[in-house]
């Protein structure tokens, strides 16, 4: 829809009605294209009591007092006019008529300004009217574009031209419309009394893309080398698009990371980077980015950048994947469990990516899975040889942790094979080797003599602990030719277990001619066995256990522990020592 006030020309009026007032009306502007000609529409009155034979007028420019000289533009008097408008004015009106329209041709710059009439209708009976018309000289088309254009709103562009020159009549043709619609030519309109313009329209919906394009308006005046454009540029308003952002990113735990997100829109949108629903940066640019410095595991997640101006919004997401070495792995489960019993250990870790988990015993793979973060073992039926240490390790291609732990398996006493007595001269030595847990009781029963001695009895009994071995050792003195029966009874909450000690050697009144020099070297072959089996057992649970990188591992050693006790007179004991073994 055109405004026709786009070019305010209005007649100014000094009487309402004829007959009683000196009044003019005349365009308070006009304008027309340099180089073509203007026509001034002009009406005067004058009290009707005047009746002059002849009426006269003068067209002054700028001033409308003679008394300051000012410019004559056109004197019906005489032809004495100023030497800018000679053969450029002269009076269309007639102005016996009261009709003093006024025509000037081949205008140039210099032409426009205020155009002032005086009537003159002889003697004192002359008048200079104050209102006057402002002429303006255009070398331009008038492209009027809507205030505010949407993409995807159809809008309405017009382009105006005046047209007040009756000797040349424009034509308008539209410069860089195309794709943007037909336009429609509405010719000629008088906007106000007397005043005149060319119009053409253009419709169309823009888009985005038509944000910034130049579309011009060109007025030609046939049979003339007169042709005049005009461009305006046009601002497309629209919502914002996010056109830049990284794809899913993977950083190195400690790296710096550098997230950006960029968008097209008009006006320039207000960007904010969240994540989780908080606002972690935000400015009105067309691309921002936002730095991670020394990225750790908890800044792994999904970040947001959310694009916004007032015609709408848009939104999208990125994925920060922090890749790090597993933690040290935690594990939950079974610590204690007695024989028979099923235990469940659950490993688990967190890592980036997932790690492979391995469970080990003395360097035996008992569970695996690759890529997952958490390791199940089931044992579903615990023997003492399940009792020990045991390692979980978690790694992979950033590093490497494990953890250590032990499972402590409860059982009945079992008396092994290798307990036995040796005599040596005078003397017997009763070794009664037992395994069980938690720490069993040990007696020595003698049934010939109706004598039972246990750990308590500290002179004929030493006991040492290593693991879930006991070793008790009996001395009994003045026994080589007669050796006594022995038996060896352990028990603990789980149960009991007693076995005759066999007596080594083939016959045993042998040990009677050893003499006291091979009861010595029995003696100490006996203690040899023992530090040998002791330093055995200690060895293979020290050395057993995994190596692993990470610098935090734990080492359990296994500590002896010593119970010595005293007994009766008639026996004595030699206490062993670890000093014994050297």
């Amino acid at each position: 829809m055109i405004f026709l006030a786009t070019l305010p020309l209005f007649w100014i009026m000094i009487s309402a009605s004829r007959g009683g007032h000196w009044g003019a009306w005349m365009p308070s502007t006009i304008s027309a294209f340099e180089g073509t000609c203007v026509s001034i529409p002009c009406r005067f009155d004058f009290p009707d009591e005047l009746r002059p034979a002849v009426v006269h007028g003068v067209w002054y420019f700028n001033s409308p007092y003679p008394k300051n000289y000012p410019p004559v533009v056109f004197k019906s008097r005489t032809q004495v006019v100023h030497e800018s408008f000679q053969g450029r004015s002269r009076l269309l009106g007639d102005l016996g008529l009261r009709n003093c329209t006024l025509l000037l041709s081949t205008l140039s710059p210099e032409l426009g300004g205020k155009y002032y009439f005086r009537g003159d209708l002889g003697g004192y009976n002359q008048y200079t009217f104050s209102e006057h018309s402002v002429l303006d000289i255009v070398n331009t088309p008038n492209i009027v574009v809507p205030p505010e254009v949407v993409a995807g709103t159809e809008v309405e562009v017009s382009c105006m031209v005046p047209d007040n020159c009756p000797e040349l009549r424009p034509e308008l043709s539209w410069l860089g419309h195309e794709g943007l619609g037909e336009p429609t030519v509405l010719g000629r309109l008088r906007e106000d009394e007397g005043t005149w313009v060319q119009v053409s329209l253009l419709h169309f919906v823009p888009t985005r893309e038509a944000n910034g394009h130049r579309l011009g308006c060109q007025a030609a005046f046939p049979n003339t080398t007169l042709q005049f454009e005009g461009y305006a540029s046009l601002d497309v308003k629209y919502p914002p698009v996010i056109v830049e952002m990284n794809s899913s990113v993977e950083a190195i735990e400690g790296s710096h990371v550098s997230l950006l997100c960029g968008a097209d829109s008009n006006p320039p949108p207000l960007l904010t980077w969240m994540r989780d629903g908080m606002v972690l940066r935000e400015a009105v640019a067309e691309s921002l980015y936002l730095d991670l410095e020394e990225v750790t595991p908890g800044e792994d997640g999904v970040y947001a950048c959310l694009a916004e101006n007032a015609y709408g919004q848009d939104n999208r997401t990125v994925e920060l994947s922090v890749m790090y070495a597993p933690w040290k792995p935690t594990v939950n489960g079974t610590v204690v469990a007695v024989e028979g019993e099923t235990v469940s250990i659950l490993c688990s870790t967190q890592s980036n990516p997932d790690p492979i988990l391995t469970i080990f015993k003395e360097k035996q793979i008992l569970a695996t899975v690759i890529y997952e973060s958490q390791l199940q073992l089931e044992l579903p039926a615990v023997t003492p040889e399940d009792d020990g240490e045991y390692w979980c390790v978690a790694e992979n291609q950033y590093g490497q942790r494990a953890t250590a732990f032990n499972l402590s398996v409860e059982f009945a006493p079992i008396i092994l094979l290798e307990s036995h007595c040796a005599a040596a001269r005078d003397t017997v030595q009763c070794l009664c080797v037992v395994k069980s847990n938690p720490e069993p009781s040990v007696a020595f029963e003698l049934p010939s003599r109706n004598v039972t001695v246990n750990e308590t009895e500290r002179e004929f009994v030493y006991s040492e602990r290593s693991g879930l071995l006991l070793t008790s050792i009996l001395t009994i003195r003045g026994q080589a030719q007669a050796p006594p029966r022995v038996i060896c009874t352990s028990r603990n909450l789980y149960g009991t277990q007693s076995l005759e000690l066999p007596f080594q050697g083939a016959h045993r009144l042998m040990w009677a001619k050893i003499g006291p020099v091979g009861a010595v070297v029995a003696f100490a072959i006996l203690i040899a066995i023992v530090c040998y089996i002791t330093q055995t057992r200690r060895k293979k649970n020290v050395t057993e256990s995994p190596s692993f990188s990470g610098g935090d591992n734990p080492h359990v050693l296994y500590s002896p522990e010593f119970r010595i006790s005293g007994a009766p007179d008639k026996y004595e004991s030699r206490e062993v020592s670890t000093r014994d073994c050297h």
